[in-house]
């Protein structure tokens, strides 16, 4: 098998003589401009334009984007960036510069989390006066906080699917040797998955990457998981924001359950008589099924030679995503990837089975995802990301055809999709670009307006 790609610890900047934060000599050289100093993986003359000299809390509504926050320790603002939105966060410039290469290498090991642009410091007011470092970290487009996922109250099997997702993340970081330190639903951001969501990792100001964990790490992470995610759903149900009979502690619970049985089926040794060697494919296929790939394994057997062990030894998520990217070039979430694929399958096997299947595949794009894509107005494009539209539509297929004991044309399902079903959704993707003062006071209460779409 060949070795799965990962963190490599011989010229790694971590001190570990000081408790795990990072000493400032290991900094790259900063770009300078007066007194105030810009460190950055890549140039962004825009940055130049922000109003460093102003306080955070301070800066001015029209460099501002009016999205949803989640609950932060730091003043965080977002910012419009050339096109695209920033996230700016206050800090010490110790932790600043710590957040910023943890972030830097999650993103090298392909782990979900948001992407660091920069670190400022050196930063003065007009009369001299000093400002805070900031971090700087790109805005994950049609993402949102766990509080903007609800329209009147969150239902409790939303919660669920939150949970299960900052389950996964966990179970990814840790599985390369990230201790996040400060595991919770508000340290984390969530897109939309095919009926699923994706979580990605915020804040990693606390976190530390080892070349592996001990139990007693993952646990403690689990644990501080347990008691903050407890924690937020008494708030939400404080403020009237998740269903009464929702209790939080039982339900802050459930990702000790989802994390352990998946970190179980993907670590655990499993032993079985030589004769049931079909097994080894089988736990590889449950791993697959899961959206993990299997690029390393031990088999032992003992002795007598009537046993064999099994090991996965690397995992790597993403087995789906991959599949499509391969076929299609489409990026898409692990779940999103899956219904695709499943849709694509169905497509060959209907039309040309006989095809290869990248043919059939490509077929498939031009004749199904293309044609939904384009059929979006423009003024709806930024309801959701398309691989999340194409994936309803093919849903809302499935549903009218079963209602109407027809098969349903593409163009009539896609029509029906937009008129009753998309116009209606909150758009995630949307940034106000002139805002007023009772939006942006509604938007810093995390709470998000929606029409009648309920999660």
């Amino acid at each position: 098998m060949t070795e799965m790609p990962g963190a490599r610890w011989t010229d790694e900047p971590t001190d570990y003589d000081q408790l795990g934060k990072l000493p400032r000599a290991a900094a790259p050289p900063a770009k300078v401009l007066g007194s105030l100093n810009i460190t950055a993986a890549t140039t962004d003359p825009g940055l130049l334009d922000l109003p460093w000299h102003t306080r955070l809390e301070d800066w001015p509504a029209a460099n501002l984007a009016a999205l949803p926050r989640g609950i932060s320790r730091h003043v965080v603002r977002f910012a419009h960036l050339d096109g695209s939105v920033i996230a700016v966060k206050e800090t010490s410039e110790h932790v600043a510069r710590h957040e910023y290469h943890m972030l830097r290498k999650l993103e090298r090991l392909d782990v979900p989390c948001v992407e660091p642009v920069a670190v400022i410091t050196g930063r003065t007011t007009s009369e001299g006066a000093p400002l805070d470092p900031v971090l700087v970290t790109r805005h994950l487009k049609f993402s949102l906080p766990y509080r903007a996922l609800f329209s009147q109250k969150l239902r409790r099997d939303t919660l669920t699917r939150l949970i299960d997702a900052q389950a996964l993340l966990l179970v990814r970081l840790h599985l390369v040797g990230f201790y996040w330190g400060d595991v919770s639903l508000s340290n984390t951001l969530f897109r939309r998955d095919a009926g699923a969501f994706a979580a990605y990792l915020v804040d990693a100001e606390t976190g530390e990457l080892y070349p592996e964990l001990t139990t007693g790490q993952r646990e403690y992470d689990l644990e501080i998981a347990r008691v903050n995610i407890a924690g937020e759903l008494m708030d939400l149900l404080e403020g009237g924001l998740i269903e009464e009979k929702v209790d939080p502690v039982a339900t802050s619970e459930l990702i000790m359950d989802s994390y352990r049985r998946l970190w179980a089926e993907l670590t655990e040794k499993e032993s079985f008589e030589l004769e049931d060697r079909w097994r080894v494919g089988a736990r590889i296929r449950r791993l697959n099924k899961l959206g993990f790939d299997v690029e390393e394994y031990v088999i032992k057997t003992t002795p007598d030679g009537s046993t064999i062990q099994l090991q996965p030894k690397v995992v790597d998520a993403g087995h789906h995503q991959r599949r499509l990217w391969r076929l299609t070039g489409i990026d898409a979430q692990e779940n999103q990837a899956r219904r695709l694929l499943n849709d694509m399958d169905s497509f060959r096997a209907d039309s040309t089975p006989v095809v290869e299947e990248e043919i059939s595949a490509h077929n498939w794009v031009r004749t199904i995802f293309e044609p939904i894509v384009r059929a979006i107005p423009r003024e709806l494009g930024g309801k959701l990301e398309p691989a999340e539209v194409v994936h309803e539509v093919l849903e809302h297929r499935w549903y009218m055809s079963q209602q109407e004991e027809r098969n349903v044309p593409l163009a009539e399902t896609v029509q029906s999709y937009v008129d009753n079903i998309l116009r209606y959704r909150r758009d995630e993707a949307a940034i106000m670009l002139s805002t007023d003062t009772a939006t942006m006071d509604l938007l810093e209460s995390g709470v998000v307006p929606n029409n009648d779409y309920d999660d």
